[in-house]
């Protein structure tokens, strides 16, 4: 059964709950954003993503958000964020509802990675750089909370220690391909999926889901905490 996702007023509501603003924006890590463009179609949430190209270097073919590490002349994360997103798949920055920063990740190579929420329009049609993208596609937002092909990976985190990882195969009807989103992707989409839709997922999250963006933030830290240990330990 399809959840009846709610419409994007409501889930502007939710997401601004969460909005951490620049709470986290002067730690000392170099700065990364990505988007995370929600698009309604036939009156339900869907997430847009795109797989990154052979040819780059850094994680070939992976199923990511549009992103990348922040420039000098952007003025914050939605800057870095909307920047990448019109380089990689032509989406202009006017064309985006900003609604949220949501609690920031830390990637393995140890940037600080920070999701901003935004609304486009369901007209949008992708033109993406075949230099940084190979593939556009989307997801309907509820398959984060209710999967139907999901498992667990086990993952040695950025301080260390083993841990484990979200992984979803999605398959895409429009496509005919299977996608896997897993890592830091899978990471913000899930908690994307459960500000806005507010239920428990049919797999084991480590949140506290009636603190949920209390849990998120001391998780965080925790992951910050442990990651200053691990550079001290190393000196």
């Amino acid at each position: 059964r399809a959840l009846p996702g709610p419409p994007a007023a409501a889930a502007r509501l939710r997401l601004r709950e969460f909005d951490v603003g620049d709470r986290f924006s002067r730690l000392p890590l170099p700065r990364a954003s990505v988007l995370l463009p929600l698009v309604v179609r036939e009156g339900r949430l869907h997430l847009l993503l795109t797989v990154r190209s052979m040819q780059l270097r850094r994680s070939p073919g992976q199923v990511c958000f549009p992103g990348g590490k922040r420039e000098a002349t952007d003025k914050d994360e939605i800057d870095t964020a909307l920047r990448e997103a019109k380089e990689e798949v032509g989406l202009q920055p006017e064309k985006v509802e900003v609604i949220c920063r949501l609690v920031p990740g830390i990637d393995k190579m140890n940037h600080l990675v920070t999701p901003v929420v935004g609304f486009i329009e369901d007209t949008f049609q992708a033109t993406p750089n075949p230099d940084e993208v190979s593939d556009v596609f989307v997801v309907p937002l509820e398959y984060f909370v209710k999967p139907l092909n999901y498992k667990t990976v086990p993952y040695k985190s950025s301080s260390g220690s083993l841990t484990w990882m979200h992984c979803f195969t999605y398959d895409d009807q429009e496509h005919k391909m299977s996608f896997r989103i897993w890592g830091l992707t899978a990471h913000f989409a899930v908690f994307l999926a459960l500000v806005i839709f507010g239920e428990r997922p049919t797999y084991e999250v480590d949140y506290d889901l009636d603190n949920l963006l209390s849990s998120a933030e001391d998780n965080f830290w925790n992951l910050y905490a442990s990651l200053h240990e691990r550079k001290k330990s190393n000196l």
